[in-house]
């Protein structure tokens, strides 16, 4: 018997109009699906699944003992390190396959140039189109141990964060709080390959949503924005915390509890069945209120999981519609250029009732060095 995540590949597979066939190269599906952790590198790796329930790898000799470990049955065509030989190991994967003629199903975030040419080589007669709905469909509902994992990774990051604040002060810089809060993370338990770098933006820089920690140093007066994560058994946390430096100004503050009400609306919006972008209009109702709604510049949140930006996406006109397992981010956030912003971002899954925040750090205005 396979594991129950292969069956419903295949099932799905069986039952789909658009292909018969999925070629997936290291990634995270990959991973969900077989339990094998591959580097993208310039030896490509491709896994193929067939609706007739068999699957090939095609990889180098040097990885064939790992890929033994595969939590399902697969035949190993492994090649040397002569590149020459490369496309005869794919030209006998789908020969054995039977595969020319097939429509094969990419994951099309993941799949390169490189592994389509021996693929398109291999497959004269076939035809490759997007998986992403079958895949998406896989993973976007989480089951009890991902979401475990998940929590795991939440208070790896909270403590994490904390050990960091404990010796954060004014006259630091971005990059040396970031360093920091990297090695503190380490030291807290998390996966090795963190889902991102750390963002740590100060002052006028608090207002780039995607800013990355330089060389300016934390001044009184200052809103900080931490951005950051870890992972636990390879699944992920996204959190987000704003900070002042000593004393900051009325309306400084002032946003910083608006964007923490937007939160709460945002986290407590979720449930089976409403639309994702319900989320979204929660958080933005409040800022829009409160008159700073043009300052509020990105969606609301997005999935996650294997990957730090996942399936759903919480804007406002998403309809697909939430369910049990999902899991997703709630950032709301102001933005004043030149001045500073704020953003407060935790972790939700839905319930078979509503929705659960997986955070807890504190959500108030918090202030250090």
């Amino acid at each position: 018997m396979l594991n129950p995540r292969v069956d419903r590949l295949f099932a799905a597979l069986q039952t789909s109009t658009d292909f018969q066939a999925l070629v997936l190269n290291p990634g995270p599906t990959l991973f969900y699906l077989t339990g094998l952790n591959f580097h993208l590198m310039e030896r490509p790796v491709v896994t193929i699944f067939t609706a007739a329930r068999s699957c090939v790898m095609i990889l180098p000799e040097l990885e064939v003992s790992r890929a033994q470990k595969a939590a399902l049955p697969v035949q190993f065509f492994p090649y040397n390190d002569n590149p020459a030989t490369w496309g005869d190991a794919f030209k006998r994967a789908a020969a054995a396959l039977a595969a020319d003629g097939l429509t094969l199903g990419v994951e099309p975030t993941r799949l390169r140039f490189l592994e389509m040419r021996f693929l398109e080589e291999a497959l004269p007669k076939s035809r490759f189109t997007s998986a992403h709905g079958l895949l998406s469909g896989l993973r976007i509902a989480k089951d009890a141990g991902e979401i475990a994992a998940m929590r795991k990774a939440v208070d790896i990051a909270q403590r994490g964060l904390e050990a960091t604040l404990a010796l954060t002060r004014a006259g630091m810089t971005e990059r040396e709080v970031a360093s920091e809060l990297v090695l503190q993370l380490l030291r807290a338990g998390s996966d090795a390959e963190l889902p991102f770098g750390p963002i740590v933006a100060s002052g006028p820089n608090a207002a780039d949503p995607h800013a990355t920690p330089g060389e300016r140093r934390l001044q009184n007066g200052d809103l900080l924005i931490v951005d950051w994560g870890a992972a636990a058994d390879g699944y992920v946390s996204d959190l987000t915390r704003t900070f002042a430096i000593g004393e900051v100004e009325p309306e400084l503050k002032k946003i910083v509890e608006i964007v923490r009400q937007a939160n709460e609306a945002g986290r407590l919006a979720g449930k089976p069945g409403l639309p994702a972008g319900a989320v979204d209009q929660a958080t933005r109702k409040v800022i829009d209120d409160a008159g700073y709604g043009v300052y509020f510049n990105h969606r609301t949140g997005h999935g996650l999981g294997l990957e730090g930006h996942e399936e759903p996406y919480m804007f406002g006109e998403n309809k697909l519609l939430l369910t049990e397992g999902m899991t997703y981010t709630v950032e709301p956030g102001i933005y004043f250029v030149g001045r500073g912003g704020c953003r407060i971002e935790d972790n939700v899954v839905v319930t078979a009732s509503g929705a659960e925040t997986l955070s807890s750090m504190p959500r108030e205005l918090r202030q250090i060095g």
